[in-house]
């Protein structure tokens, strides 16, 4: 069977540092491996992008092959035929599969009956690839440790649950802002939490989660598929924005994160998204290393 990526605890610890190891290589020229040179990876996307559909299109050039870009037009997964028929047909035209979507179980349908490789771009369950990144951006700033205290505030989304994915197989102190209508995957905490590698606070309390952080970390408050719901979810939500009081809150160099877009003025402030602890822009970058290392670990 091949081996995907759907999540981010698909992954042992060792592994995620090999893809970071990885990452790190690629980024600064010392290799540049050609894992898909004659081949084709297709990419899949039920949903808007702009990172997403470039970074990995130019990962894919990068590491000797083509991308396909396909949409729900071509390839409307489990209307026009089953999910299990089309991974068998992509698989025989295919070395890999990307696919940004909405059903997260779709993904993991595709990646059970796919013979590639699958590798999730985002859900509205979970956003792996985008954490990873982020992660590797705390690397290059802060160096290796085992003791980061990350601060997300806003709505419990995708972001969120991979945040949690990745605090069950790296430790760190999470510390989650959010209103009591607006959680987290109750499941997905569950097993962060059960884990027992991470010190994970959920409060309702914005000062209390950013205080002495490292990484204050956002998304906007309705996501994809939500924006019928982006007054309701800025009326929960406004006072987890983040603006230069709460910063100063945090540790004196902390650095803050949006995986992007922003809608600038209401989860982040311009000053401090333009200010000296932004890296977002750093984030952004980093997909493309991250992918590139990704899509090479999974073809091994």
């Amino acid at each position: 069977m091949a081996r995907s990526f759907v999540q981010i605890t698909d992954m042992t610890a060792d592994e995620i540092w090999q893809i970071f190891d990885l990452c790190g290589k690629m980024k600064k020229g010392e290799i540049a491996p050609k894992p898909y040179a004659d081949k084709s990876v297709g990419c899949i996307f039920h949903k808007a992008s702009l990172r997403t559909r470039i970074s990995f299109e130019v990962g894919i050039a990068q590491l000797g092959g083509q991308s396909l870009y396909i949409t729900e037009k071509e390839i409307n997964l489990g209307a026009r035929e089953s999910i299990h028929d089309a991974a068998k047909v992509l698989s025989r035209y295919l070395a890999t599969i990307m696919i940004r979507t909405f059903a997260h179980s779709d993904v993991e349908e595709l990646a059970e009956n796919a013979d590639v490789p699958v590798v999730n771009g985002l859900t509205d369950l979970t956003h792996p690839c985008q954490i990873l990144g982020d992660y590797f951006t705390l690397l290059e700033n802060k160096g290796k440790r085992d003791d980061f205290k990350i601060a997300y505030l806003g709505d419990g989304n995708n972001i969120t649950n991979s945040w949690l994915n990745l605090a069950a197989r790296i430790p760190m102190k999470l510390n989650i802002g959010t209103a009591a209508d607006t959680q987290p995957d109750a499941q997905i905490l569950k097993l962060a939490r059960d884990n027992g590698i991470s010190d994970i606070m959920l409060t309702d309390d914005p000062k209390e989660a950013v205080a002495g952080a490292d990484v204050i970390y956002t998304d906007v408050w309705a996501s994809m598929g939500q924006k019928d719901k982006a007054e309701e979810k800025a009326r929960l939500l406004k006072q987890y924005q983040i603006n230069d009081a709460l910063v100063k809150l945090a540790h004196p160099d902390c650095l803050v994160m949006h995986c992007l877009p922003a809608e600038r003025g209401r989860e982040i402030t311009d000053e401090v998204m333009d200010g000296p602890h932004s890296v977002v822009f750093d984030e952004a970058e980093n997909r493309l290393h991250i992918q590139k290392a990704i899509m090479a670990f999974v073809m091994q």
